[in-house]
């Protein structure tokens, strides 16, 4: 199978959750945010509804990120759209809507801006999910480059592999297995996504070899961070926007 490739060239930075920690986690204020920031890419989550739609949310569960409750998978689009996801971070953010796929997907391409958008299945949603999020990323951004798609769920992946080929996805671990190459092979995966504090120089240079990025999270301070380029890391995803820029 032929590797997709994007049509884009990978940023530096990608702003953790939309906004990092400058705005409530996976909202639309984050997008806003980032862009007068200067970041020309982002990244969120993306889980579905009881009604099998996508939406912005990193847990199973409302209640850390919004004033709802219980889980997203059991939550009606209805009941989604009234939610207020901003007052928890601040007063300044009350009123702010959890976001459906659509409105990001909208959003960003207002603003300019590059996405990562992450699988993030509920348990035993995994290949559903995946094929839902890649078909609407397929619809949402057409006319434009697409974005890059990832998730920890290898069964999600290859969902949205087998839903929409042409997607460029990037396979993600805490800690890359031994046999990772052969898995973001067998995916057609364009790039290698992990956790900056479990990688490997071995795994670079493998990956270095064969054409694949490596993108690390969450990465937090400059230093840290141009550490990481100079190892030869592509790109890394953060929550200090501030700080950690692009270029």
């Amino acid at each position: 199978m032929i590797r997709p490739r994007l049509g884009w060239s990978l940023p530096r930075v990608f702003a953790h959750r939309c906004g990092g920690a400058l705005a409530p986690e996976n909202t639309l204020a984050g997008l806003r945010i980032a862009a007068r920031m200067g970041l020309r890419a982002v990244e969120f989550d993306v889980m579905l509804s009881a009604d099998g739609s996508p939406w912005l949310v990193h847990d199973e569960r409302l209640e850390r990120t919004s004033d709802g409750s219980g889980r997203v998978c059991e939550t009606r689009d209805a009941t989604l759209r009234g939610l207020d996801a901003g007052a928890h971070r601040h007063p300044a953010f009350r009123g702010e809507p959890l976001p459906s796929l659509e409105s990001a997907a909208v959003l960003c391409r207002q603003l300019g801006l590059m996405a990562n958008v992450e699988i993030k299945p509920a348990a035993g949603f995994e290949f559903l999910t995946g094929e839902v999020v890649a078909r609407q990323v397929r619809e949402l951004w057409v006319g434009a480059e697409l974005p890059l798609v990832s998730s920890f769920s290898e069964e999600a992946l290859l969902a949205a592999r087998e839903a929409v080929p042409e997607l460029p996805l990037g396979v993600l671990y805490e800690s890359p297995p031994e046999d990772w190459l052969t898995r973001v092979n067998d995916l057609a995966a364009l790039s290698l996504h992990c956790d900056a504090e479990h990688l490997d120089d071995s795994v670079l240079s493998s990956a270095r070899a064969n054409g694949i990025p490596v993108l690390c999270y969450t990465v937090n301070e400059l230093g840290a961070a141009e550490a990481l380029f100079r190892r030869g890391v592509m790109a890394v995803f953060s929550d200090r926007i501030d700080c950690v820029r692009d270029g």
